[in-house]
């Protein structure tokens, strides 16, 4: 005969018990959020060496060039055409020869006068060209 008081001794769980679970990742959570920003701003980093790096654009030898919308092109703040440009950068170019030219044109401008430019640029034997933009914005107001 079988003893049935015995085996209520043997009975399995059904249902675990996740609350202790949910408590600890509730933990790890907020420590991870709490110190994350704090690593981000007290890392200090030594940047690796290059030998690209050697030619790299000293910042007091940057000069921009500025297109409105309307297409009046600006070298250092001063209303040039695309033909003067090039000389000024020419000139530029003789004085200056690790000089760089960064480029900010408007969102809505012609992609011709900004080509314009880029051609006065190249014309005038400066290499070292870049183009400014701004982060997209994401529909919550942050950059991407």
């Amino acid at each position: 005969m079988r003893r049935y008081a015995s085996r209520q001794a043997f009975h399995s769980l059904s249902e675990l018990n996740v609350t202790p679970l949910l408590d600890l990742a509730f933990v790890l959570l907020i420590i991870f959020m709490v110190t994350t920003p704090l690593i981000e701003t007290s890392t200090e980093l030594v940047v690796p060496t290059s030998k690209s790096a050697e030619g790299a654009v000293d910042p007091r030898d940057v000069h921009f060039v500025s297109i409105d919308k309307a297409g009046i092109i600006l070298f250092d703040k001063q209303p040039v055409s695309a033909e003067v440009l090039k000389g000024e950068l020419e000139m530029l170019r003789q004085s200056v020869p690790g000089a760089a030219v960064a480029i900010r044109a408007d969102k809505n401008l012609s992609v011709q006068v900004l080509v314009s430019v880029l051609d006065a640029v190249k014309g005038a034997g400066i290499t070292k060209v870049g183009i400014l933009t701004h982060p997209e914005e994401t529909p919550q107001g942050k950059a991407k």
